[in-house]
């Protein structure tokens, strides 16, 4: 066990108990706002405003979309709020590095807009804030881009422990949706985080899960798997209309001609008109996430709910408030989850039916699948928080489903990794490109190539030929500084042409101005250059002002590095412990 595991595990812990203790702070911003926007609790924000005057129920998502608008405008580069998909660039493109001003501000942001009770989610912008202080602590410690995409990915996953409740999918969706995939070497820290992340809120909030389920939702049979199956079917239609509306209306906002600072303002008008007829749009929607699962939805409802949901929640993510899809998609998917179980269970109660409160759990893991483009901890997510397990095969049935069908129709993993393809990012392919970008012709460069002065004779080149088995010539003068290459079958052409009283030199033989590289340059670039070129092999110079020459690159070696980096990568998404 040495050192370096040692201290990373350290870090580990410690990212995971500074997420936890942002998540607090980040919480308990959220209840205070909201209680003096709208006099109630983040629990029961909906029953609070429907007894509210209408006046009451316009200002604060207004007043707080200025503000929020302002302080994007104060803190944020673009004027805009950050999400997972930033994290996400971070983790696979960026090694790990996110600036921690930016993170702070979006943090605040997403507190202010959800304490104006904007229709987002809490658990991205906490993702964000875990993300922000894993990169804080690998760049104080100037760690490399392995170890800080490590500690980024503990954040991470303490940030889903601590504001779920649930350490097991914390850490699996650090792996699955921000680190990319399950290395050895990243998955100690990262469940360490995760539980230290776990500890730190549980002596907050308590050990409760994040719902409590009042009635027992259990799998009645087996013949009610068809019903999950369309469940599915409907969330994954449902989850890629709803992307699709978020991408639709961020790019319509961009070229709108508004100013940044003014469009959450706008969409606050709207979402306080919406919230006049549906006050359940308010907020992370937990009051009705959890009246779904208590069955106390009927089909009549939960259409009209589900729909204000999601068109308050692209109005505020659209036009820029700050917030994340994580809770707005549980919301949306347990209330079509109720809408399916009422017609279920109206159809034939006895033999396809648990109920509409289990197809509301259902409905939240598969339409969170879909959008957040994490099966495998959407499932444990759900599990966790509800503390239910004989639901988890109709959770697992109906989140296929849905990832399958919103994959299918998007043509996009998730919505983050959409967001980033209109950055012009692509992750997996990217991410080849980038370990391509980290390696220098430096690391490849063979010293001392064979060289001659521009006044050498045929005998001197001839000389040099043979002592160095054919290889390439290079002609420097005095001070290093290369003047051209001679490639032995172009010698010999020219010699066989020339008269036999004629004395050539090297410069008369070389090709001047061959094509190098200098030791700066990218793997990437050097492959592109040497193919270009179609040589085998090429000069290179310490940089481009001096041109002075300091070895030379064979093709077989970029090959061979190239070969060696794409085996580390995929060795690493493996999970191989020794990579």
């Amino acid at each position: 066990m040495n050192n370096d595991w040692l201290l990373v595990s350290l870090l580990a812990v410690v990212v995971g108990g500074l997420t936890g203790c942002g998540i607090i702070v980040f919480r308990e911003g959220i209840v205070l706002l909201e209680g003096l926007s709208y006099g109630g609790d983040i629990h029961y924000l909906a029953s609070t405003v429907a007894l509210l005057p209408w006046w009451a129920v316009m200002l604060p998502p207004v007043l707080g979309g200025l503000v929020v608008g302002l302080w994007h405008r104060l803190t944020m580069p673009t004027g805009r709020p950050e999400n997972v998909s930033h994290v996400v660039e971070a983790a696979v493109l960026r090694g790990g590095r996110m600036p921690v001003r930016r993170g702070l501000a979006s943090a605040v942001g997403a507190m202010l807009s959800l304490g104006f009770g904007a229709s987002v989610g809490r658990e991205g912008p906490a993702v964000h804030l875990g993300a922000t202080l894993g990169a804080w602590l690998a760049r104080t410690f100037h760690f490399g881009r392995g170890v800080s995409r490590t500690l980024l990915g503990c954040g991470a996953a303490a940030a889903v422990a601590a504001s779920f409740n649930a350490p097991i999918a914390g850490a699996l969706f650090a792996h699955e949706v921000v680190v990319g995939h399950y290395a050895a070497s990243a998955f100690a820290p990262v469940v360490m985080s995760s539980l230290a992340g776990t500890i730190v809120s549980r002596l907050w909030f308590g050990a409760e899960p994040a719902f409590a389920l009042t009635l027992g939702l259990n799998l009645t049979s087996f013949f009610g798997f068809p019903v999950f199956i369309i469940l599915g079917v409907v969330c994954g239609l449902v989850a890629a209309v709803f992307m699709t509306s978020l991408v639709l209306t961020d790019w319509a906002t961009r070229r709108s001609g508004v100013p940044p600072w003014l469009r959450p303002a706008i969409a606050g008008l709207g979402l306080g008109g919406i919230a006049m007829a549906y006050p359940e749009v308010l907020g992370v929607g937990y009051e009705v996430t959890t009246q779904s699962l208590a069955g106390g939805l009927s089909f009549d409802q939960a259409v009209p709910i589900a729909a204000a949901k999601i068109v308050a929640t692209v109005l505020c993510l659209g036009f820029g408030f700050g917030g994340g899809v994580f809770s707005p998609s549980l919301t949306i998917g347990a209330v079509i989850g109720a809408a399916v179980g009422a017609l279920a269970t109206a159809a034939a109660p006895a033999a396809l039916s648990s109920g509409p409160g289990a197809y509301a759990l259902v409905g939240m893991g598969a339409m969170a699948a879909a959008v957040l483009g994490a099966p495998i901890s959407t499932c444990l997510i759900v599990f966790e928080m509800t503390a239910n397990y004989p639901l988890t095969l109709g959770v697992m049935a109906a989140v296929v489903v849905a990832t399958v069908v919103s994959q299918g129709l998007t043509g996009h993993r998730s919505l983050f990794h959409w967001q980033l393809s209109r950055r012009g990012l692509d992750v997996d392919r990217d991410r080849e490109r980038q370990m391509m970008r980290e390696i220098r012709v430096q690391s490849v460069v063979t010293p001392n190539p064979p060289t001659v002065p521009p006044d050498a004779g045929t005998a001197a080149i001839a000389a040099a030929f043979r002592d160095h088995g054919g290889e390439k010539l290079f002609v420097v003068d005095g001070a290093g500084r290369l003047l051209g290459s001679i490639a032995l079958p172009d010698v010999m052409a020219v010699l066989m042409e020339r008269a036999p009283e004629t004395h050539p030199t090297a410069m008369d033989l070389a090709l001047t101005e061959p094509p190098a590289l200098a030791l700066l340059e990218t793997l990437s670039e050097a492959i592109d250059a040497i193919e270009a070129s179609g040589e085998s092999q090429m000069a290179v110079v310490r940089d481009r002002a001096t041109m002075r020459l300091v070895g030379v690159v064979h093709e077989r070696d970029l090959m061979r590095t190239y070969a060696g980096t794409l085996g580390r990568l995929r060795a690493e998404e493996r999970g191989d412990p020794d990579h």
